[in-house]
């Protein structure tokens, strides 16, 4: 398999994963969430956290196979 082939899969599998988690963001314990009046303010600490950890793994499953 070329090296470009081996892009292509890992960009397919990430997106795989970010639509299957797509309902989940903002949604998460740990995430803030703030509406007074017209004023909203969300900050998915949480959702952010864990996508972080997602993309260290597959970052570093990717650099174990190379």
């Amino acid at each position: 398999m070329t090296e470009m082939g081996k892009i292509f899969i890992v960009i397919g599998v990430v997106l795989i994963i970010v639509g299957l988690l797509w309902g989940f963001i903002g949604k998460l314990p740990g995430d803030i969430s703030f509406k007074k009046g017209n004023f909203s303010f969300h900050f998915p600490i949480m959702t952010s956290i864990i996508v972080s950890i997602i993309l260290s793994l597959i970052f570093f499953i990717i650099s174990r196979f190379r």
